[in-house]
């Protein structure tokens, strides 16, 4: 399975970053061993001081898809989550600053939290769903897709066009502003509407 990520989704998050707004999706990928274990911890890495949440909501692909229409990407998915990009600030602004490729700040073991997925069909709408981090009982990230520059569906069609996307395959879409640095002891709860995905301690 592949973990592909979605960069600069969201305008306020652009904004707080001073990113430039990309003219199509900004796309990265994880590798398997970037999967935080279940109940498992998350450690902070020692070649960073710097490791910010990124709360996201996530897509798990069904079915082998390639070139795939915008009107047809919802036949290919059919459960949504919640989940966390762990980006090591401080080393992802220094491979900027060189342009060279972000993996190393995005990449590493532990890196992806995926939480659990429910059936899209509990939704109301897709194009309207809020979701939301907790850290330390403070809600630090809230965010709804209505505020996506790219829908599900259009992110699921572009993606297509790179890579042959295959049943198993998960999807990260982008996170809404409020990033910020974890500490150990912090706890981070993620809520797709009112549902808890993951609960995690930082150490």
């Amino acid at each position: 399975m592949k973990i592909i990520c979605i960069g600069r989704n969201y305008v306020k998050h652009i904004e707080e970053l001073n990113n430039d707004r990309p003219d199509e999706p900004v796309v990265f990928l994880k590798p398997d061993s970037s999967i935080l274990l279940k109940q498992h911890p998350f450690v902070i890495p020692e070649f960073t001081d710097d490791v910010h949440h990124e709360v996201e909501l996530l897509v798990k692909i069904n079915k082998v898809g390639k070139y795939i229409e915008p009107k047809f990407a919802s036949n290919y998915y059919d459960e949504i989550g919640l989940g966390i990009d762990f980006t090591a600030r401080d080393l992802q602004a220094k491979l900027k600053e060189k342009g060279l490729p972000w993996e190393k700040a995005k990449s590493f073991d532990g890196s992806a939290v995926i939480g659990e997925f429910y059936p899209k069909s509990d939704s109301k709408s897709l194009e309207d769903l809020e979701f939301k981090l907790v850290k330390n009982g403070e809600i630090v990230q809230l965010g709804n897709t209505k505020h996506m520059i790219w829908k599900i569906d259009e992110l699921i069609s572009h993606v297509s066009q790179y890579f042959t996307l295959k049943k198993g395959d998960i999807i990260f879409t982008g996170t809404p502003e409020g990033v910020a640095a974890v500490k150990p002891n912090d706890i981070l709860e993620g809520y797709l509407e009112d549902k808890k995905s993951f609960r995690i301690q930082v150490k």
